[in-house]
């Protein structure tokens, strides 16, 4: 494994990783209001944060999309407020240290950013409650540097149905299908992590742009509603999309489902959000594990979604999302953005090829990028559309 580390190493150093999903603007926002002195990413911030520009560089990242992800009982205008927030510090972040990270909107950026030796920075809305049902605010995200939106978060939204909701739109209503296709013509990449299997299903028909699944790995190794099903994965291939793994225990381990559960509503049980990661959530977090074990995903963990994502999706088709920063508990080394070499190296050892593995970590992400752009240029004449909710779905 020594020997297969040192190769990974070698590979990133060449081909670094593209996150697709990366929460640190949330938990800085969480933990110190966006305070920056208090989290300096320049230093080491383990204590605290998955992710620091010391690790980053040390796990292999070439670009990161940074999650401007707010919480969905945020809604209507304080949700958009709160997303330009989240805008702001990823901002904040690229200005204060600029020998690391460079802002990055287009597939040509991020590979300037790699060749001058820095991190591109993209960002990514989880959610389609940040634009309030109105393209026009979608449209200035996009302007603002949103490459991405999520088209649910965990809730519904009035127009698509999340994984983890009761179904209402039947995947997405005539207003969420106007949505789609304003974000084709813009040039932002559809994300259908979080989304309902239908809703997956209908932004494919709707979509003339390869869509993404930011944080999701295989429904069939790990039967959790957050992951994309077989023949979905199998669309990608037609479309032109690229599915990353996720590395969240609670949807790639089997045994961790119904321990996650348990864990969910203990922290409800002590007035917290489940998804609270604050020094006092984590500290009832340990509580609870200290007396009930936790099951523990691995590198090999995610390999064993890679493996079959690439079997049905096939090798272009699949990258890497880890979560980092949005969830409370990680694989076991896969720790935080640091990790990444650990699986590299399981994957070279099933026998991954290295052009197999450059395409996973790099060139998946930039070509999915750059045919978002591509799309967009071919609907310039396009005028943008002012559709509402009301005239769409009354």
């Amino acid at each position: 494994m020594n020997d297969h580390l040192a190769r990974a190493r070698e590979l990133l150093a060449a081909h670094p990783v593209v996150d697709g999903h990366n929460d640190l603007p949330w938990a800085l926002r969480q933990q110190v209001r966006y305070d920056l002195d208090r989290r300096d990413i320049a230093t080491d911030q383990s204590a605290d944060l998955h992710t620091d520009l010391p690790r980053l560089r040390a796990g292999g990242v070439g670009a990161q999309f940074w999650s401007v992800y707010v919480r969905t009982d945020m809604a209507g205008d304080d949700a958009v407020s709160a997303t330009l927030e989240q805008i702001d510090v990823v901002r904040q972040l690229v200005a204060r240290h600029p020998a690391d990270l460079r802002l990055a909107f287009t597939a040509d950026d991020m590979e300037a950013a790699r060749a001058d030796g820095r991190i591109a920075s993209l960002m990514g809305a989880e959610g389609g409650h940040s634009i309030n049902n109105s393209l026009a605010t979608l449209r200035a995200l996009h302007r603002l540097g949103v490459r991405y939106m999520t088209l649910t978060h965990n809730d519904n939204v009035p127009w698509a149905d999340s994984a983890t909701d009761a179904p209402v739109a039947g995947g997405l209503t005539r207003f969420g299908e106007e949505v789609v296709r304003e974000m084709n013509r813009v040039g932002m990449l559809v994300d259908l992590s979080h989304v309902s299997a239908d809703t997956m299903r209908c932004a494919l028909r709707v979509s003339t742009a390869p869509v993404i699944f930011s944080h999701s790995s295989a429904r069939a190794v790990c039967d959790h509603p957050r992951n994309v099903p077989d023949d979905v994965l199998a669309s990608l291939a037609a479309n032109g999309g690229v599915a990353m793994a996720t590395f969240v225990p609670k949807f790639i381990l089997p045994e961790a489902v119904a321990w996650t559960r348990a864990a969910d509503e203990n922290m409800r049980a002590h007035g917290l959000h489940h998804l609270d990661t604050t020094a006092e959530a984590m500290a009832v977090h340990r509580a609870f594990e200290a007396t009930n074990p936790r099951p523990l995903a691995t590198a090999s963990t995610v390999a064993d979604h890679l493996d079959h994502m690439r079997e049905v999706a096939g090798i272009d088709h699949i990258g890497i999302g880890g979560d980092f920063d949005g969830t409370a508990f990680t694989p076991a080394d896969l720790a935080d953005v640091a990790g990444y070499p650990n699986l590299i190296a399981e994957l070279l050892r099933r026998g991954w090829s290295e052009g197999d593995l450059a395409k996973l970590t790099w060139g998946n992400a930039v070509r999915v990028l750059r045919a978002a752009e591509d799309t967009a240029r071919s609907l310039a004449d396009t005028p943008p559309s002012n559709a509402t909710r009301e005239s769409l779905d009354g």
